[in-house]
C-alpha cells in the first residue's frame, strides 16, 4: 500500500484489499479494495468533486499534508485510488497514478522527467499521437528527441552514448508489431542516466513485465484491454514511489488530467475479467494469424506469437503469449485494402483495440494519417497494411468473415 501521505483515507472507509502476497487472479479481483461503512460488495463509485472538513484546522492540515484527508478529486479520489492500487499490485510497482486517457499518461510520464535542454531517445515505430508528442511538442519546450530503429541495438548504443534524460519504448509497436529488446536497451539507457518509459499497451500487464526487464516507468491506455469493452477512456502511469510522489504527482495535480471516478470504477470491473479475456484474445489471435498466413491474397502476416515473425524469439523471451493484434498486408495497395475492409460484416472498422469485439483499421489513413509517407515507410506502415484487433467471437465465424472480405479484395 502507498503511504498515507499520498493515499488519503477517510473515517468510515475500511481497507480490505489483498497485498503483494496474493496471486495474480486474486489481485485482479480484490487488489486495493476499500469498503465504506455501507459494507458494499462491489467497489463504490465516489462521484464527488470535493470533500468537507470537520473544522478549518482540519482543512489547513489536509492542505499541508499533515493528515490523511481527501482534498479534491483532481488530486485523489477513493474509487480512483482503488484502481491505482490494484494496478500497482498487478504490475509489481510501488505506486501508480491514473489519468483521463492513455495519451495523458504518456505525456505526463515524459514531461515529469524532462526539462529544457534535456534529450529523449525513442524507438521510431510508435502510435501516431506518441510520435507527435515526441517529434513536435517536446522540441517546443527545448527538449531534443532522437529516434532510432527500435530493432537495431547499434542505433540505440550510438544514440545513448550521450547523457539522456528519458528513453521511450513501444513494444510491440503500433501497428507494425516491431519488438524492442527492453532489457538490453534499459542497460544502455541507465548507463546514459536515463529513465526508461515503456508503453505496454499491446502486451498488457499479463503478457509482459517491463519492470522485470529493467524499465523504470510503465504506461497504459486503460481504454484498451483493461476496460476491454469499449466503454470508457483512461490511462495510468506506474513506477517507483519517489518518481510518482516527487515528479509525476505534482505534474498531474497542477495540469489536471484526472480520471473520472466513474471511469475508474469501469476499469476496476474490467480488471476482474482481464486474465480470462486476454487468454481468449491470445488464443483467437494465434488461430487467426495462422489462418491468414495460408491466404494467398496476402503479401505478409505479422503476429509476435508466430514463428514467422522476424523477431519471434525475442518476442517470446519477453512476452508469455503473442497478444491480440494481427497486422497484415494485402497484395494490391490502398484500394484493395479498402475493398477488404468494406466487405467485412462481423469485424467492425474502428481504430480502437483490445475490445471484446473484433476491430480493424487502416493505419495509413487513420491512426498514422498525419505522418509523412517517408515516416510511415520508416515505421513499416504501407498503404496495403491493416491492423486487426482480434476479439472474443468464435474464431470460425471470424475466419468466414475474413474469407468473404478477401474475395471482395
Amino acid at each position: 500500500m502507498a503511504s498515507s501521505k499520498t493515499s488519503p483515507k477517510r473515517v468510515g472507509v475500511e481497507r480490505t484489499g489483498v497485498g503483494k502476497e496474493a496471486r495474480l487472479a486474486t489481485k485482479l479481483v480484490q487488489g486495493g479494495l476499500q469498503r465504506s461503512n455501507f459494507s458494499e460488495t462491489s467497489e463504490a463509485i465516489f462521484m464527488t468533486s470535493g470533500y468537507v472538513y470537520a473544522s478549518a484546522e482540519e482543512a489547513e492540515a489536509a492542505f499541508a499534508s499533515k493528515n490523511a484527508h481527501y482534498i479534491y478529486s483532481r488530486f485523489s479520489n477513493p474509487t480512483v485510488q482503488m484502481f491505482e492500487e490494484r494496478m500497482a499490485l498487478l504490475e509489481g510497482t510501488q505506486a501508480a497514478r491514473a489519468t483521463a486517457t492513455g495519451m495523458a499518461a504518456v505525456f505526463a510520464s515524459l514531461m515529469s522527467l524532462v526539462k529544457a535542454g534535456d534529450r529523449i531517445v525513442s524507438s521510431d515505430a510508435l502510435f501516431g499521437s506518441c510520435q507527435y508528442i515526441l517529434a513536435e511538442i517536446m522540441p517546443r519546450f527545448g527538449v531534443e528527441t532522437v529516434f532510432v530503429d527500435g530493432r537495431d541495438l547499434g542505433q540505440w548504443k550510438k544514440a545513448l552514448a550521450k547523457k539522456t534524460a528519458a528513453v521511450f519504448i513501444e513494444s510491440p509497436s503500433n501497428p507494425s508489431l516491431r519488438i524492442v529488446d527492453v532489457a538490453a536497451v534499459a542497460k544502455l539507457a541507465h548507463a546514459a542516466g536515463a529513465q526508461v518509459v515503456v508503453d505496454n499497451v499491446f502486451a498488457t500487464p499479463l503478457l509482459q513485465r517491463p519492470l522485470e526487464l529493467g524499465a523504470d516507468v510503465i504506461v497504459y491506455s486503460t481504454t484498451k484491454h483493461i476496460d476491454g469493452q469499449g466503454r470508457a477512456l483512461g490511462g495510468i502511469v506506474l513506477g517507483r514511489q519517489q518518481y510518482v510522489t516527487e515528479k509525476l504527482q505534482p505534474f498531474l495535480r497542477h495540469t489536471g488530467p484526472a480520471l473520472s471516478p466513474m471511469n475508474a470504477w469501469i476499469m476496476l470491473k474490467g480488471l476482474e475479467t482481464l486474465e480470462l479475456r486476454v487468454a481468449r484474445h491470445c488464443a483467437n489471435a494465434a488461430r487467426i494469424a495462422a489462418f491468414l498466413a495460408q491466404q494467398k491474397k496476402l503479401a505478409s502476416v505479422l503476429y509476435p506469437g508466430s514463428p514467422t515473425h522476424p523477431q519471434h524469439d525475442l518476442a517470446m523471451a519477453q512476452m508469455s503469449a503473442g497478444g491480440s493484434l494481427v497486422t497484415f498486408e494485402l497484395a494490391a495497395g490502398k484500394k484493395s485494402a479498402f475493398r477488404f475492409l468494406n466487405a467485412l460484416r462481423l469485424v467492425a472498422i474502428s481504430n480502437n483495440l483490445g475490445d471484446t469485439k473484433s476491430l480493424i483499421t487502416h493505419p495509413a489513413t487513420t491512426t498514422h494519417q498525419r505522418l509523412t509517407p517517408e515516416t510511415r515507410a520508416q515505421q513499416g506502415i504501407s498503404d496495403s497494411m491493416v491492423r486487426l484487433s482480434v476479439g472474443l467471437e468464435d474464431p470460425a465465424d471470424l475466419e468466414a468473415d475474413l474469407v468473404r472480405a478477401l474475395k471482395a479484395a
